[in-house]
């Protein structure tokens, strides 16, 4: 077995793992690359292995940096089947889509900037990828179930192990048969913190001889979740008081169903009834219905929730903004509103829009409650940037900041070792998904406490099992 390092390799996006085992060549993820304008030029750049020679794709989950490229590798000559657990097949085919329509009207804006004669960069006027290329990824796309062994190709067997991220979400245990010893390779995918909300806890695989371990957070530990949901009470309570409105860039796949779940848990003693909530993302009101689909997933606290009357996705004063009309309506209200978009990372989609307007202005709060990459415009703001650009305006930034560590979707550094160590003995493993000083400082703790061999992953890295 061997593995090459193509993505998420001193980074946290763009995963892509090729392994050639049992003479075929799969791909654990094939994933977008996000961050600022030229991060995201490089996803233009032709892959480096012929696609067409790509037996099969192992999908770990459906968030973009894991898999925005499919529909480029298939428009360059895959034709294989794409693994994955049914939920993340059923949300694939939403975030696909939305990503071609905005990839779509960003080109349909870029002509109409150049027709009135300013400068556009060539790549702009054409999208990335379109809907008719995520049709054809669909049509390749089979789905699994957790912890049922499935035979990909002679010798080689895949099973998926719950890893607590998103719903879908999975860790890959990939074994080849085809040698005089099996041998295993354990890929973490994203592993999401213990008592994450709505879903079950990661799962741990019994064994392997490589683990490739995401390492987000290596470097950190997670506030305590009672920690957090007081501290979102008292921002509330704050941001009432100031008269203003909250602008929350989510993630429409996990972030905003956990954050109504939590809205729902806390109605009363967070005043909510006295705010509008808006959750203005069609995407998350596609997943919404998708987590509706996959309620067998959940764990036994959410299942009580989805049947009782305090339904997270069904609250009084809950506004799904499905059209452009009623988004573009929030930012005429100027106090009162929680408004929930994406993207996450502020580098696309209607909060965007909503940031323009409400920064400027001290009264208003913005909450920020994930990951936010270097170059993204949600980093800057992270960072403290007195101003921004924003949709082509320059915008003094005079609303109050708040990030908010213990909404983490990504197990942290104490987590992470957890996860490892419970595989059992001193498995070597090499660290993904993660900027150099958390891969550094969970390298560290690895050797350190298990005597693990580490090594950190490097773009094209060569690695045989």
């Amino acid at each position: 077995m061997r593995i090459r390092f193509h993505g998420a390799a001193g980074e946290v996006t763009g995963s892509c793992h090729e392994v050639e085992a049992a003479g075929r060549r799969l791909l654990l993820d094939c994933g977008l690359i996000q961050g600022g304008r030229e991060d995201e030029r490089r996803n233009r750049e032709p892959f480096p292995f012929d696609p067409a020679k790509i037996d099969a794709v192992v999908l770990s989950h459906a968030h973009l940096d894991h898999c925005g490229r499919l529909p480029l590798l298939v428009q360059q000559g895959f034709d294989g089947p794409i693994w994955t657990h049914r939920a993340t097949a059923d949300l694939l085919r939403v975030m696909l889509e939305d990503a071609a329509r905005l990839a779509e009207a960003d080109a349909e804006r870029a002509a109409r900037r150049r027709a009135q004669g300013r400068g556009v960069d060539e790549d702009d006027l054409t999208p990335l990828f379109t809907l008719s290329d995520v049709q054809a990824v669909l049509r390749l796309v089979r789905g699994l179930e957790y912890r049922v062994a499935t035979t990909l190709f002679p010798g080689l067997v895949v099973t998926l192990r719950d890893a607590g991220h998103i719903l879908g979400s999975a860790s890959v245990e990939l074994v080849d048969t085809s040698g005089p010893a099996p041998k295993t390779l354990v890929y973490s995918g994203d592993l999401g913190p213990k008592g994450t909300p709505i879903l079950r806890d990661a799962e741990i695989p019994p064994k392997a001889d490589l683990v490739l371990l995401e390492s987000t957070y290596g470097d950190r530990a997670h506030r305590q979740q009672a920690a957090t949901v007081d501290e979102l009470g008292r921002l509330f309570h704050d941001a009432w008081r100031d008269g203003g409105n909250v602008v929350i860039p989510a993630f429409a796949v996990g972030r905003s169903q956990e954050l109504l779940y939590w809205f729902a848990r806390h109605y009363d003693d967070w005043g909510l009834s006295r705010w509008h909530i808006f959750l203005d993302s069609p995407m998350a009101i596609r997943v919404i219905e998708a987590y509706d689909r996959h309620t067998d997933l959940f764990d036994e606290e959410a299942r009580g929730v989805w049947a009782g009357k305090s339904h997270p996705f069904r609250l009084r004063n809950l506004h799904l903004c499905v059209d452009q009309a009623q988004s573009m309506a929030i930012n005429q209200i100027r106090s009162g509103a929680i408004i929930i978009a994406g993207s996450g990372m502020c580098n696309g989609g209607r909060v965007r829009h909503h940031l323009r307007h409400q920064l400027p202005y001290e009264r208003n709060h913005v909450l920020f409650v994930g990951y936010q990459a270097q170059g993204t415009l949600g980093r800057r703001l992270v960072d403290g940037a007195p101003w921004v650009r924003i949709l082509g305006y320059d915008i003094t930034v005079r609303a109050q900041r708040h990030t908010v560590g213990g909404l983490s979707a990504h197990a942290d550094q104490p987590a992470l070792a957890r996860w490892y160590a419970g595989i059992g003995g001193r498995t070597p493993v090499v660290l993904v998904h993660g900027e150099e000083a958390p891969r550094a400082a969970l390298s560290s703790l690895l050797q350190r406490e298990y005597g693990a061999h580490v090594a950190s992953a490097k773009r094209d890295l060569v690695r045989d099992l």
